[in-house]
């Protein structure tokens, strides 16, 4: 089984595929039915959604990541 995160960035329309498995993450554009339309309308309101996940934390760059920011 493939390890696929959905990611939503506020303010940004449209959401990302990060294939773990692969290494890759793509662009996708918002979805127009189904349970993960309900979800991305959800978070364009100002929810977070998450499932499955127990740690995101958005970070400026990886260099910021890598280079101890996320260091306690």
């Amino acid at each position: 089984m493939a390890n696929v995160v959905i990611i939503g960035i506020a303010g940004e329309k449209d959401l990302w595929i990060a294939d773990l498995d692969a290494g890759t993450v793509t662009k996708s554009p918002a979805p127009s039915a189904g349970a993960l339309q309900v979800a991305n309308d959800l978070r364009n309101t100002g929810i977070t959604v998450t499932k499955g996940v127990n740690l995101a934390v958005r970070a400026t760059s990886a260099a910021s990541v890598s280079g101890g920011y996320m260091d306690g």
